[in-house]
């Protein structure tokens, strides 16, 4: 055996150990990373992901409502992937999720694999996150409304998978140790292949798609320290979906961007106010640190927001208060305050 492939091997055997792991696992969730960066990014899909009793599964949007894929699945065979983690990881046949659509719209029983979209209990549109990328004063109207000057480099913070909240879902701001609360609506980048390094021009090759998300803040605890990690990751406090669009049907620099309270607009923008626009942001994160599939990056909230308003004037969120974060062709992400 070749000395360098024995070393590298010796190495992964030590890694995995160390981490508790069989050389074997080791080497299967290496061969699924490069399995995801070597496939075609699926297109023309929007995607959920569903509640089910004991896990999350996989949802695509059709004509007849959202397509549960677990169930479809199970009884068709196609070897789709049946959860968001999972497509996004290069698992499974992305193409046989239209052909799972196609049986079950065909099928007698058609209704046991469709749910209506009102009826649907969604999860987050992304489970698994390795990252929670967030980028701060990215809009150059937000910049000005809280007096800042605009960023000559993104400015990166970040949340944590408990962050995690999902469309219909709750923050419990009255169990918190908190009180000025606002809200941020925010384009989501997903990560689809592992990028390092990644050029502007070729940032577009990683990123999955898009979703509508919220980044929910404590202002009170941002503004405790420089840094603002503690009032940005409260649990709940980054709603995402409930669709997550696959890239090639959006454009992420050219989309409306709202925010409504109690029904009440407070942020309207388009994401061509972005400061760093989504392919810069890839770019600038890629050559710091390794983004993977299924990591995700809020991108920055335009103006609006309760700390950009006089001081007089500032009425901070409350339990009780609906929170509705609309962007162009992404669709409506809301949650209410507990």
């Amino acid at each position: 055996m070749d000395p360098d492939r024995r070393a590298f091997l010796k190495t992964t055997s030590l890694a995995a150990a160390a981490a508790g792991l069989p050389a074997a696992t080791e080497a299967v969730a290496q061969a699924r990373s490069a399995s995801a960066e070597t496939k075609e990014l699926p297109k023309g899909l929007v995607l959920a992901t569903l509640r089910r009793p004991d896990s999350y599964g996989l949802g695509l949007r059709a004509d007849r409502g959202i397509l549960d894929v677990v169930a479809a699945e199970q009884d068709f065979r196609e070897g789709a992937p049946t959860t968001i983690d999972a497509l996004l990881h290069g698992q499974g046949d992305a193409n046989a999720l239209r052909r799972l659509a196609e049986k079950a719209r065909a099928s007698s029983s058609a209704d046991r694999y469709f749910v209506a979209l009102d009826q649907a209990a969604f999860g987050p549109c992304v489970t698994n996150p390795e990252k929670i990328v967030c980028i701060g004063l990215n809009y150059r109207r937000h910049a000005a409304e809280t007096g800042n000057p605009v960023p000559k480099q993104p400015i990166l913070f970040n949340k944590y998978n408990t962050a995690l909240n999902c469309h219909g879902g709750t923050i419990g701001v009255s169990e918190e140790d908190a009180r000025n609360f606002d809200y941020e609506a925010e384009l989501v980048i997903v990560i689809g292949r592992r990028a390092r390094n990644v050029s502007e021009a070729d940032a577009p090759n990683y990123i999955f798609g898009y979703a509508t998300g919220n980044d929910f803040t404590a202002r009170d605890l941002q503004s405790r320290s420089t840094q603002w990690m503690l009032g940005k990751s409260l649990d709940g406090s980054a709603p995402v979906g409930p669709w997550l669009v696959t890239a090639d049907l959006a454009d992420g620099d050219n989309l409306k961007i709202e925010c409504r309270v109690n029904g009440e607009v407070r942020q309207s923008s388009n994401t061509s106010d972005m400061v760093f626009n989504c392919r810069q942001l890839v770019s600038y994160i890629s050559r710091y640190f390794t983004l993977k599939p299924g990591d995700i990056i809020f991108t920055g909230t335009p103006e609006g927001v309760i700390a950009g308003y006089p001081k007089d004037k500032q009425v901070w969120l409350k339990a009780g208060d609906k929170i509705v974060t609309s962007i162009e062709k992404l669709g409506d992400l809301t949650f209410t305050l507990t």
